[in-house]
């Protein structure tokens, strides 16, 4: 098996300008990397929250044209470390973006990148949000090498999806990936709960960088960045703040629960 490694979660929170963000996120990257960590991982929309639909599609960029992404992938490579860019809003064609998650190796070079699949278009009384309107959804589950075993792309909202998690899972993931941006209402509701039970029926660690405070739209997100285990444990959490989680992880401790609880060898077809 794999030995043990450390990883990190970065808790930001995103202002609406591409230059700011890549100073505060990257200050903390290498803050994560001094502390000894091997993998971090960044929230969901780090490179901006623009709340202006026609600023958002006018400042973002494709892929080989992005600030962020190129920023990050300079800083993987100089400091050699595994780095999970939570996501990014990526120019595609026409009027909509891509909610794109990026994994890089200690070379800087993007070795998998997902598309988020479910998009929050939700009215929750007091805030409503409709992604669809700005963001193109994806088609494809992910699943990426790591030096520790498998890993499981996903971003935020997805996390509602149990199916998508199972799939990962069946296709050999022992690390499910959930950066995300939850709104307060719905991270005091449902952020600790959704992320352990994915963890728990999928016997698999959760790492999920969140973005935490107000933001330039006065939106404001939940924060708590999570690290579980497995058997559903928390290894580690951020409060509300800016900030870093860090925790020990033995990717045997996701064969060993596999092996206690075989569940994923259990599903049965149903009529």
């Amino acid at each position: 098996m794999p030995k043990p490694f450390t990883v990190a979660c970065v808790q930001t929170s995103s202002a609406r300008d591409v230059e700011e963000n890549i100073r505060t996120v990257g200050a903390l990257i290498r803050e994560a990397r001094a502390r000894g960590a091997d993998f971090i991982l960044l929230p969901e929309t780090v490179g901006m929250i623009e709340p202006n639909r026609d600023l958002r599609l006018k400042k973002a960029a494709p892929e080989d044209k992005d600030k962020a992404l190129r920023a990050f992938r300079a800083l993987a490579a100089e400091l050699e470390v595994w780095l999970l860019i939570g996501s990014l809003a990526v120019r595609t064609t026409g009027r909509r973006l891509a909610n794109r998650s990026f994994l890089v190796d200690p070379r800087g070079k993007v070795v998998a990148s997902y598309d988020k699949i479910h998009l929050f278009d939700v009215d929750l009384g007091t805030e409503k949000h409709q992604e669809s309107q700005t963001i193109r959804p994806g088609r494809k589950a992910v699943v990426a090498e790591t030096p520790w075993g498998k890993l499981g792309m996903t971003v935020c909202y997805d996390v509602r999806f149990p199916h998508l998690y199972r799939r990962l899972a069946k296709a050999g993931a022992i690390f499910l990936t959930v950066p995300s941006g939850f709104t307060r209402p719905t991270g005091k509701a449902h952020w600790h709960t959704l992320l352990r039970a994915r963890a728990i029926e999928n016997g698999s660690f959760v790492f999920a960088p969140a973005q935490c405070g107000e933001h330039a739209d006065g939106r404001k997100t939940f924060g708590h960045s999570l690290i579980v285990d497995p058997w559903g444990e928390i290894l580690a959490e951020a409060g509300e703040d800016v900030g870093i989680i860090t925790a020990r992880i033995d990717p045997a401790r996701a064969a060993q629960v596999r092996r206690s609880i075989p569940a994923l060898n259990h599903d049965r077809p149903i009529a």
